[in-house]
């Protein structure tokens, strides 16, 4: 097992690291890719969220894992996911690979079976040309066909749809402004009656120099109270105070020392603003006592 301190080192440097590592045998991408080319019919709008994915433990922790199972297994398959991870941001926007390649392993100092993992989805090209003409009529766009699904993305992907048969196509997080991923989730939004699954992923609290590994103690006062106004500023569709959040949320430099693992849920939000979505909470709870497990989905 990790040290404390190789595993403090890896969660420190999970949003600055940006290296590829090879897997050990080649994904099946040819012949997934094959079929991904035509997009898959969807008749009904498909809900958006947004996934906490906490430590790249998760990907070997099925006490954890089982709870993003059990809530995509409550839903129906979607045609393809546009997933925003918090771990991939470049400006202007930018859409990545289409096809199936290497995973990111965007750590250090954890377990080798870690870096051993594949989830070759499919990629999505449908969804890419979708994108680019929904996109380049109102801003800057740009293509990074050779990055590959970081773990905020393939990490929660392993729990959520296991098989990995979903078309997978990632997104980069243009910007931490809310008003701005607000109105880009707004863009983003008509996709949904195509049946894509519009994610976003980071984790609603954030603070990696205040976890507590031994989880012998309590949740801080500082994540409780952060995690509940998000909570209930999502229930009562407070989009105003959402895009205000740094004003008027609670301990917010506590529970977001930085904030791009919480802005993807602007844009969530944002893609269900159109449709005026309700909100659930398929999992809760906290990781290490102070990172919030907290996923949403809308409608």
């Amino acid at each position: 097992m990790a040290s404390r301190r190789k595993f403090l080192q890896g969660l420190g440097t999970l949003a600055l690291s940006t290296s590829i590592a090879c897997s050990k045998r080649k994904p099946s991408s040819e012949a997934m890719d094959e079929s991904a080319k035509e997009k898959p019919t969807q008749s009904e709008r498909f809900p958006c969220g947004f996934v906490g994915h906490g430590a790249p433990t998760l990907a070997t922790t099925p006490a954890k894992g089982q709870d993003l199972s059990r809530w995509t297994g409550a839903i129906q398959k979607p045609s393809a996911i546009l997933v925003v991870s918090a771990h991939w941001q470049k400006r202007p926007v930018s859409i990545g690979t289409t096809r199936t390649i290497p995973l990111i392993y965007d750590f250090y100092g954890f377990e080798k079976e870690l870096y051993e993992l594949q989830y070759p989805a499919p990629g999505a090209p449908f969804l890419a040309e979708s994108l680019k003409a929904r996109l380049s009529e109102r801003m800057p766009v740009e293509e990074e066909p050779e990055r590959g699904l970081d773990h905020g993305a393939w990490v929660p992907l392993l729990w959520m749809y296991p098989e990995a048969d979903v078309p997978v196509l990632p997104l980069s997080l243009p910007t931490q402004n809310p008003a701005e991923l607000f109105e880009l989730g707004r863009i983003l939004a008509p996709l949904r009656d195509e049946g894509v699954f519009i994610l976003g992923s980071g984790n609603l609290t954030h603070n990696l120099r205040r976890i507590d590994m031994a989880g012998s103690g309590t949740t801080p006062a500082w994540a409780a109270e952060f995690d509940e106004w998000i909570r209930q500023v999502l229930v009562s569709r407070d989009y105003d105070a959402l895009m205000d959040y740094e004003q008027k949320a609670p301990a917010v430099d506590l529970a977001h020392p930085s904030r791009e693992h919480f802005v993807p849920i602007i844009l969530a939000a944002g893609a269900a603003s159109v449709a005026g979505d309700g909100v659930g909470f398929p999992v809760q709870g906290f990781e290490f006592l102070s990172i919030s497990r907290r996923c949403v989905q809308f409608g």
